[in-house]
């Protein structure tokens, strides 16, 4: 069934709002649903979870259930059917690493947020007409790869860079125009990593 109306937009304003966005990829579901607990609990509005994780629908089940009001995605997805399952769960976005037209024609059958894969800047343009865009592999090209990309976009393009991305290199892309940021291996439950994302936000939302 599509979601109601409104529903990508408010996954959008989430994205943006977190600032950093987790990409969660672990190698068992208890990993996984440990680092997304302590990301909510840092404020963040949203999360992405991985279908490279094994269990990540239970994981996804346990953050709708325990979570509501937190906008949880699923990402890693190529096919449809992976993308189906997820919007059956309550995803509230899809992410793919790559471009993935089955996906995002999920998507646009049920009214979820599609953050489409793109490399080039024809991909990432693209994929940001379909609702976001992923720049993947970001740690390749770069921020400034990111501003020359959008100098020739159309106003109001969204990008989050993801791939290699510490918390000390998040402002350089924001600064470079992206929506959010994608921090995935380097994001760890430190008192650091949590101080870091307060500063982030607050500066943000400054």
């Amino acid at each position: 069934m599509p979601q109601e109306t409104g529903f990508a937009d408010s996954a959008a304003r989430a994205i943006a709002a977190s600032v950093v966005l987790p990409v969660i990829r672990e190698d068992s579901s208890p990993q996984a649903l440990a680092i997304a607990v302590w990301a909510i609990d840092q404020g963040l509005p949203a999360v992405e979870l991985t279908a490279t994780t094994p269990g990540w629908v239970d994981v996804l089940r346990v953050l709708r259930e325990d979570s509501p009001e937190t906008v949880v995605g699923v990402g890693t997805l190529r096919a449809a059917q992976d993308a189906h399952r997820a919007c059956e769960e309550g995803a509230g976005f899809l992410v793919s690493p790559v471009p993935a037209p089955e996906v995002a024609q999920v998507g646009a059958e049920r009214g979820v947020l599609v953050i489409g894969g793109g490399f080039t800047p024809a991909e990432l343009l693209a994929a940001a007409g379909n609702g976001m865009a992923k720049l993947f592999p970001a740690h390749a090209v770069g921020p400034r790869y990111l501003r020359s990309v959008l100098t020739v976009a159309p106003p109001g393009t969204r990008v989050v860079p993801t791939g290699g991305i510490g918390l000390e290199d998040v402002e350089a892309w924001l600064e470079a125009g992206a929506i959010a940021v994608g921090v995935g291996s380097e994001l760890r439950r430190t008192p650091e990593s949590a101080e870091r994302l307060q500063d982030l936000r607050r500066a943000v939302a400054a």
